[in-house]
């Protein structure tokens, strides 16, 4: 056998489990959603969407009103995939040691020691995070930023992985403070619940008649298969015409009349990381223009800052709106 058959025959051979592999964790993801959707009824989308921020390696801000599921859908994500999880209820009184930990001076030893704090954990549930001050909302931005947190010149790594779920109240001012716009900046996707149709609401009450469905489901993944899903993420392509697309998105932003500030790096990278994890959860190797247009408006909405006319006029806009017409007038490629 010539030397470049038996060559051409090896990477024929290595190049065989990867698909196997890709098709394996599109099975895998599509088994994590549907342990979820058992706790969440008629909410498909939004749990996809969910799995994919927590694929991409973001984090996840759900704005809506009080109970449509936003708790219960971290608590069934933690539990689909065996990760700790940690509910820590954001208040007017709470300080950054509480979320992040405090160093204590043990007699035993003789020295100081590191008691970590909630956030120490694979999922934090950040519950009404705009009722903390900005102080400790803030203790929050190195730890979704980098994976990490310092305290006393000491840096601690978080559990991998880790994702934030943080929920919002939209109808309710008082009392609360504005996040800013690092704060917003941290999150991959804004996401709204909203209120489930007739049939879903149906069964949602027969079905917790005598238990919470979220508290009798089982991990399909491990914390393990999860790290091994977001390496995954990473290798999926993207063709320069969707890269170019994308670009085109997030420049529009920051040129439309009605934006003080348009997205930043940060927002670019964060979509193509989401379209990236889309195009895995779709079972897919590459990403396509659908990717894009349909996470566009998630991503990318939350990181705008409108201007005084725009936001209080008499045709007031809001990010959402804008976004979807800068969806409009940029060309999807072929």
């Amino acid at each position: 056998m010539p030397p470049e058959a038996g060559t051409r025959m090896i990477a024929e051979e290595k190049a065989r489990p990867r698909e196997g592999s890709r098709m394996d964790s599109a099975e895998r993801i599509l088994t994590l959603r549907r342990n979820v959707e058992k706790a969440i009824r008629g909410k498909e989308g939004v749990v996809k969407l969910s799995v994919v921020a927590l694929l991409a390696r973001g984090h996840l801000l759900i704005e809506d009103i009080p109970g449509v599921g936003k708790t219960t859908l971290a608590s069934s994500l933690a539990r689909s995939v065996g990760c700790s999880f940690r509910r820590v209820q954001f208040t007017s009184d709470l300080l950054p040691s509480d979320i992040i930990g405090v160093t204590v001076y043990n007699p035993d030893v003789h020295a100081f020691e590191f008691k970590p704090g909630p956030l120490f954990t694979n999922i934090v549930l950040a519950d009404e995070l705009n009722r903390a001050t900005p102080k400790t909302q803030s203790s929050l931005l190195e730890a979704m930023g980098e994976f990490r947190v310092s305290v006393d010149s000491v840096t601690h790594t978080l559990p991998n992985p880790f994702f934030v779920v943080a929920t919002l109240n939209p109808v309710e001012h008082h009392g609360t403070y504005a996040l800013p716009d690092s704060q917003l900046d941290r999150f991959l996707m804004r996401l709204e619940m909203g209120y489930p149709d007739g049939e879903a609401e149906k069964e949602i009450i027969v079905r917790q008649r005598m238990v919470n469905p979220s508290e009798t489901l089982e991990a399909v993944l491990a914390a393990e298969e999860i790290v091994e899903l977001q390496r995954r993420v990473r290798e999926i392509h993207v063709e320069e015409s969707i890269l170019d697309f994308m670009l085109a998105l997030v420049k529009e932003t920051r040129k439309h009349a009605a934006v003080e500030l348009g997205a930043s790096p940060r927002g670019s990278l964060s979509l193509y990381r989401a379209a990236q994890a889309l195009a895995l959860v779709e079972g897919r190797a590459f990403v396509v223009p659908e990717d894009v247009t349909s996470l566009a408006v998630p991503v990318l909405a939350h990181r705008l800052m409108l201007k005084p006319s725009a936001a209080s006029g008499r045709f007031g806009q809001t990010s959402r709106v804008i976004m979807e017409d800068i969806l409009r007038r940029v060309p999807v490629p072929a």
